[in-house]
């Protein structure tokens, strides 16, 4: 049975909207380092529409050489949830339609090994609602920006344990969270 991990860039106020702020602050190599050991066992991506539409076309011509990342994202399956689109032009992605827990619940039965979702932040907003997310790494950035969309919605009501914590160079820190069931 497969794992949902997410991955979010996240300021100090839970705002994860386009993380063009991040460009700030600089990529601390230490956190591709990060990033690539929470892909390197996932076997699929799972995404929503909007990270799905930003993704593709960045992603799809990106080389090994160019990002380490790019063949994981390149060449894994990747599932969509979208109750809009009809048709997808990255290689190896399949649409899983309008958002029901139960459809992320049998693709998790299906996918031996983890499931990464980058982004995406109304599907996983869902998936934290419907206790379907394993682990959560909350890349935190050091600013408030006082408005946007939040990771964690109002009324959201969930217990976290802290797994790892790791902090860089850029004054971002790398927070792993598990779910206390």
């Amino acid at each position: 049975m497969g794992r949902i991990v997410v991955h979010e860039f996240i300021t100090l106020d839970g705002v994860i909207d386009n993380p063009a702020w991040t460009m700030e602050y600089g990529f601390d190599p230490k956190m591709g380092g990060a990033i690539g050991r929470i892909m390197q066992p996932s076997k699929a991506l799972l995404l929503g529409r909007n990270t799905y539409e930003l993704f593709a076309p960045t992603w799809s011509t990106r080389t090994a050489a160019e990002d380490p990342g790019a063949p994981f994202m390149n060449e894994s399956p990747k599932y969509v949830v979208s109750s809009t689109m009809q048709n997808v032009g990255w290689n190896n992605s399949t649409i899983l339609g309008a958002y029901v827990a139960q459809t992320i619940r049998s693709l998790k039965q299906r996918i031996e090994g983890d499931i990464y979702v980058s982004g995406s932040g109304t599907l996983v907003r869902a998936m934290l609602t419907d206790g379907l997310v394993d682990e959560l790494h909350l890349f935190v950035f050091p600013l408030s920006l006082g408005a946007g969309p939040r990771l964690f919605s109002d009324g959201l009501e969930a217990k976290f344990s802290l797994a790892e914590a790791e902090s860089y160079d850029n004054g971002a820190l790398h927070l792993v969270y598990r779910p206390v069931r």
